[in-house]
């Protein structure tokens, strides 16, 4: 029994939704057509090559360089978007695919993400389509229904970001005005209220936002201008010096400007602008990456002088990716998810193992997944529900490579 909890509610455990991306835009949407019959395997000799991969609370999807999208793992929700709440594995008793499944339809996507059980994306014709579990209104189309093929958050408005959160969702139009829809019981779609959406409601009328990054049950944003704000639960991870909630955007404490954030389940990690140095804070200690298990309730810098591209906030864990493309995890190890081929538990970042030149690398609920400069996918950590997508239910202490072929 590995360290994170085995069962079916998601109101137990919840993570956050993640993504990781090397580069890239593509062509215009193309119409979406009726849903397979069955799931898509990729199958051919060819590796899929990724732009990005997302990782949720035990699925984990992608974006190839053609604009395709893949799912795999957990699909009790229908998170997968493949049609159908199943799949063609079983993971120790649990509908799910151990491999890249292509997702229903003919859409072309920007990037995606994952949520707990849902799945967010963005086309390349800037609209946001969802799938998997809704009973709280998290893929934003005005109902409580879930779908296991993508549906379309209605509207006219054309968005340039995407984030699914544990049951929220939030998204940036392409005039930088963010919306939030989904679970609101802590503050977390930053409306002012704590009143549940099954539509996207504005989140901090009047600024105007670089990004946003849904965690577990908080959320935090830069803006344009690289001030970084949170808003929702407050166990530390709001960074505003307080254990307070919040429902409204609250700025994060030190004056510092990121370029970067992103919010997991108890911590945020941000990179900062001008050094590119690394800072995180909240109630997983270790997770911080400072050499100790102390809660920080604003943000503390990661031990060394690494300079980073980007880091993201996991479960109880940390991974982040430097400027020359090394990659470092830290945190809690018991599964393995920080790759460095042990299960030794790491108060500083320690580099993960293969010496593979990273684009990104995400976290879910006690794995990781990364994409290299070359577009090729790994995961690494626990794989009870197929979620490292290399064809079986067996862990791994260090990368293992995605086995989806074209």
């Amino acid at each position: 029994m590995k360290w994170v909890k085995r069962n079916a509610e998601l109101a137990i455990i919840m993570v956050l939704a993640t993504v990781v991306s090397v580069t890239g835009c593509g062509p215009d949407a193309q119409s979406p057509s009726a849903p397979a019959a069955t799931p898509e395997l990729a199958a051919s000799s060819t590796p899929l090559a990724f732009r990005e991969i997302t990782t949720g609370y035990s699925h984990a999807c992608g974006v190839t360089t053609d604009d395709r999208a893949y799912c795999w793992g957990y699909n009790t929700w229908g998170q997968l978007g493949v049609g159908v709440q199943n799949g063609p594995d079983e993971c120790n008793t649990h509908p799910c695919s151990n491999r890249p499944l292509a997702v229903s339809g003919t859409l072309r996507f920007r990037h995606l993400s994952a949520g707990d059980g849902h799945t967010c994306g963005l086309t390349t014709g800037d609209r946001i389509y969802c799938w998997g579990l809704n009973e709280n209104g998290q893929l934003g189309n005005g109902t409580t229904n879930g779908s296991t093929t993508p549906v379309a958050v209605p509207g006219t408005r054309r968005f340039r970001q995407v984030r699914a959160g544990g049951a929220h969702t939030c998204a940036i139009t392409t005039a930088d005005i963010g919306f939030c829809w989904g679970a609101n019981n802590f503050g977390q779609l930053g409306d002012g209220t704590k009143t549940r959406r099954l539509n996207p409601v504005q989140v901090g009328v009047g600024q105007s936002w670089r990004q946003l990054s849904g965690g577990s049950i908080h959320t935090c944003g830069v803006t344009t201008a690289s001030v970084a704000y949170c808003w929702g639960h407050n166990a530390g991870a709001l960074g505003d010096g307080t254990r307070t909630d919040r429902v409204r955007p609250t700025l994060v404490s030190g004056g510092r400007l990121f370029k970067q954030i992103e919010a997991g389940f108890s911590h945020t990690c941000a990179v900062a602008e001008t050094e590119d140095r690394g800072y995180c804070w909240g109630s997983a200690g270790q997770a911080l990456g400072n050499g100790t298990t102390d809660v920080r309730l604003v943000p503390t810098p990661l031990v060394g002088n690494r300079k980073f591209a980007l880091i993201n906030a996991a479960f109880i864990h940390s991974c982040g990716v430097t400027t020359v493309g090394r990659g470092f995890c830290w945190g809690s190890n018991a599964a393995g998810q920080l790759g460095d081929g042990t299960t030794v538990r790491r108060l500083k970042p320690t580099e993960v193992a293969g010496g593979l030149q990273w684009a990104g690398i995400t976290g879910g609920t006690g794995y990781s997944c990364g994409v290299t400069t070359g577009h090729r996918g790994y995961c690494w950590g626990d794989n009870f529900y197929g979620q490292l997508g290399d064809g079986t239910s067996t862990g791994h202490l260090a990368p293992q490579p995605i086995s989806g072929t074209l």
